[in-house]
């Protein structure tokens, strides 16, 4: 069987958004903390990140706690959410690929704290090439990257 796509990957939504309850002796509750986890659907993530217009910036945090607030959960799920926005930003590389100009401005999307994520395309240095072209400022700590005062550029979601 062939391999899916990105793209594949992006618009196939399953069964979510789904939310699911974590109680206080589940094992995830450790981790992520008790009550309403949400999982939403990957094109969500793709959807926000394509709001972030050039100059501004949003971490992975910020969108899911919109995402969260949207479908009245406590909280999103940590580890499908950094799988999803990984997906957005490489189905957005495959468009481009193509010669399509319906482009997700992934590297506007930051970690916690303004880091760079090292898995979008093309790694670290093509998200500061890219950063750096809208302006910000990328400085480097030890092996990691982060946008100099990433707060004054944050998008503010509605």
């Amino acid at each position: 069987m062939a391999r899916k796509s990105f793209n594949e990957k992006l618009n196939n939504s399953k069964d979510l958004p789904k939310i699911e309850f974590i109680g206080y002796d589940n094992k995830m509750a450790k981790r992520y903390g008790c009550g309403h986890m949400l999982i939403a659907a990957p094109i969500e993530y793709d959807e926000v990140m394509k709001r972030i217009s050039k100059g501004k910036l949003i971490t992975s945090d910020e969108i899911r706690a919109y995402l969260a607030k949207k479908h009245n959960a406590d909280f999103t799920c940590q580890l499908t959410a950094g799988i999803f926005i990984n997906i957005a930003a490489n189905a957005s590389q495959e468009r481009e690929n193509l010669g399509d100009k319906d482009l997700t401005p992934y590297w506007r999307t930051l970690k916690k704290h303004g880091e760079l994520n090292e898995k979008y395309p093309g790694g670290i240095e093509q998200q500061r090439i890219l950063l750096e072209m809208e302006g910000h400022e990328v400085i480097t700590k030890g092996k990691r990257h982060f946008v100099i005062d990433y707060e004054k550029a944050l998008y503010e979601l509605k």
